[in-house]
């Protein structure tokens, strides 16, 4: 796991209990902040998870070069 993808899972979960808070207390402003924070939260997951991919692909290429 790194960095992009455990802060963008702290940031949609943020998010979700900002949106919850907001319509509990009928603000929709903090509403539309908590929808805000979760979908940049699950875009910087996304990026994380794309890091991951690219750098496991990395050493799998590395790993078969190596059995060469």
């Amino acid at each position: 796991m790194n960095k992009h993808q455990i802060t963008g899972a702290v940031k949609n979960l943020a998010g979700k209990v900002q949106q919850e808070a907001g319509k509990l207390v009928g603000n929709k402003a903090q509403e539309a902040k908590g929808i805000h924070k979760q979908v940049a939260g699950k875009a910087e997951k996304r990026l994380g998870d794309a890091k991951e991919t690219a750098k496991d692909a990395k050493d799998a290429l590395k790993e078969a070069e190596l059995q060469r």
